[in-house]
């Protein structure tokens, strides 16, 4: 089993932005970069997407229309991952995964399978991998931008997005990156992943909450 240490992120060493700051600050971040690639390690199971008329589907239990509704963004994203190329800078994300499935990831592992048909760049690995990170909480959900920014993104108990702290330690940056490649090395391509272990299973069983919406894409 792969035994890799998470480094220390010690929440006073970076600075705190509430949600909005955050989005702007990352999207300034993101855009400028350029021959530099970005890593990012989601961990948590469940989360609220924001803005999703596929998660709100989902949500109310409709499956059927959730898939439709993801099939229908394909072009948005097929056209994000040529400015990526464009810029030379992709995007890498890490996918933890613990099972059974909750509804959550089962529907966000059909969305990741279609952004990497699109052109990204993703990896699955099982909740051992982290494991040796995780003697009193799980590993923090990182975002990794061109070697320099590091977000530590925050969530409410419920799984809304709540800001995130920002660091820019060169050595920290580093450390934390060399940690999310390293996972992404061991990791196994989320389309293989998903034929393997998600395309058969039946649609996930999940109860209403008309009212939670949160989560993006890159940023959360």
């Amino acid at each position: 089993m792969l035994d890799l240490r998470a480094p220390a992120l010690l929440a006073e060493e970076g600075e705190r932005l509430v949600r909005e700051v955050y989005k702007r600050d990352f999207r300034q971040r993101d855009a400028a970069i350029r021959d530099r690639d970005s890593w990012k390690l989601e961990r948590l199971q469940h989360f609220e997407e924001q803005g999703s008329t596929s998660r709100d589907a989902l949500r109310r239990g409709d499956w059927e229309e959730a898939l439709r509704l993801l099939d229908a963004r394909r072009d948005g994203l097929l056209a994000s991952y040529r400015e990526d190329e464009s810029r030379r800078s992709f995007f890498h994300r890490v996918r933890v995964v613990e099972w059974p499935l909750t509804p959550y990831l089962q529907w966000e592992l059909h969305s990741l399978r279609q952004h990497a048909q699109c052109g990204a760049r993703i990896r699955v690995v099982g909740a051992e991998v982290v494991a040796a990170s995780e003697d009193d909480e799980l590993v923090p959900e990182v975002v990794i931008l061109g070697g320099r920014t590091l977000y530590q993104v925050l969530y409410t108990d419920s799984g809304a997005p709540n800001g995130a702290i920002r660091f820019t330690g060169p050595e920290l940056i580093g450390r934390w990156e060399s940690y999310v490649q390293q996972l992404y090395a061991a990791g196994e391509d989320v389309m293989r992943y998903f034929d393997r272990r998600v395309a058969d299973l039946p649609p996930p069983k999940t109860k209403t909450s008309p009212a939670a919406k949160t989560k993006t894409t890159k940023a959360e």
